[in-house]
């Protein structure tokens, strides 16, 4: 007999993402894998059961001191994954919102001294355990809202030194917020104002000094670009993430988010763990995207707030047989903390059905950055779930609101009701 932990009872339903291929394409990112009436058992941080609560009994014992977690009718679901975050920052770009309701682009902002280069003079100057302060409330409020592994970039400094400072500020995030963090380095995020009009030499820059590093201490899983006009070209962009493909780095890109610009062919070429954004981008590159198998993680509030005329290609990508996650891009252009609202615009805006949306944020986006023991409820895994006040899996994406009542990573709560004040 199985000794547990915890065990939790009293679902509803549990969709647990745990059958078919990893990432999910076409149908299979329908397959919730469902166990209505369900329960779960945790031992050691990692799951030990799962199934119907009807045969819990006859497998599962609570060892003495246990725990039992009654789920109040809900929904468990695998702790959602945010595969795109820019969270690690200072200040904030509330000052641009009358430029953004008058009409001003993303590039007439930057002109006026908004945009990225606007973070960048905050975060300079703010000192680390200030930004390991602030960025850490902003975890521990995505966490409220269900999120238990997360990505997050550097790319607010653009300076050799600034970029690793951010980076080494990663490990003291994770301690804080108890959440699982992936490092990716994005020191080209944007050519910095002390190299204005060298992109050259900025890139000769990252590739020669800071990357090794980068690499060496194990810093970052990920190397990313703004491959877009005015910040990074294809061939910088190529150097650059070639260079981290040398050291051992996954490679993401910033692709075709305001112009086709030809960074999912980038991504597609290089065989890229994912191409973010995407907005631009059409039918014939969401073919070669399918062909290489790179995941497509799409960032619906950006498009909302950021480019309103445009909606994230959720069902063309998804029809053109890509596996699509999605994101927050929780940061000073995009400052949403709560995966379940974008969700809600994936479905509504988007077209995808919910279990669609539910496997992007789960097993796809845990893909997307490189955490195979994430996304997903089976024996064996890691106990990260989230129960959602709800009757069916379905409510997810449907209501906008849809807020977890219990949030734990590695068998551990990290939905107190210190973290609940913050919804």
């Amino acid at each position: 007999m199985i000794v547990a932990d915890l065990v939790v009872t009293d679902l509803a339903e549990a969709a647990t993402l745990a059958r078919g291929p990893v990432p999910r394409v076409g149908a299979a990112a329908t397959d919730l894998a469902r166990i209505p009436g369900a329960a779960v058992a945790v031992a050691g941080g990692r799951f030990v059961w799962v199934g119907r609560q009807r045969a819990l009994a006859r497998s599962v014992r609570l060892r003495r001191g246990g725990r039992r977690l009654s789920g109040q009718g809900g929904t468990l679901v695998p702790g959602l994954v945010d595969p795109h975050t820019h969270a690690l920052f200072a200040g904030d770009r509330a000052f641009e919102v009358p430029w953004i309701a008058a009409g001003l682009g993303y590039a007439d902002i930057a002109r006026r001294g908004g945009g990225i280069l606007a973070t960048v003079r905050a975060t300079r100057a703010a000192r680390g355990a200030a930004l390991v302060a602030a960025t850490g409330e902003r975890l521990r409020r995505a966490a409220a809202w269900g999120t238990t592994t997360l990505e997050v970039k550097s790319g607010y400094a653009l300076s050799h030194a600034g970029e690793l400072r951010l980076l080494r500020l990663v490990p003291a995030l994770a301690r804080r917020t108890g959440l699982g963090i992936v490092p990716t380095f994005l020191g080209a995020h944007a050519v910095p104002p002390e190299y204005a009009g060298r992109a050259d030499a900025y890139v000769d820059l990252l590739v020669r000094r800071t990357l090794p590093i980068v690499a060496r201490e194990r810093l970052a899983a990920f190397c990313d670009v703004f491959c877009e006009p005015g910040y990074f070209s294809v061939a910088q962009s190529e150097r650059l993430l070639r260079a981290a493909l040398g050291l051992g780095l996954g490679v993401k890109v910033h692709a075709d988010e305001f112009v086709l610009a030809g960074g999912a062919d980038l991504a597609a070429r290089l065989g890229a763990r994912s191409a973010d954004h995407l907005l631009a981008a059409s039918d014939a590159e969401f073919a070669r995207l399918a062909r290489a198998g790179v995941t497509a993680v799409l960032l619906p509030m950006t498009a909302y707030s950021a480019s309103p005329t445009r909606r994230a290609p959720a069902r063309e990508l998804v029809d053109a047989g890509v596996p699509v996650a999605l994101g927050t891009d929780l940061g000073p252009n995009a400052w949403t903390e709560g995966l379940p609202i974008v969700l809600g615009l994936a479905v509504h805006g988007g077209r995808l059905t919910a279990a669609e949306a539910l496997t992007a944020v789960t097993v796809n986006a845990a893909h997307a950055i490189g955490r195979p023991d994430a996304g997903i409820v089976a024996p064996g895994r890691s106990a990260d779930f989230a129960i959602f006040p709800v009757a069916s899996a379905d409510q997810l994406g449907y209501r906008f609101d849809a807020r977890p009542s219990v949030v734990y990573r590695q068998g551990k709560s990290v939905s107190s009701a210190e973290l609940r004040q913050y919804i």
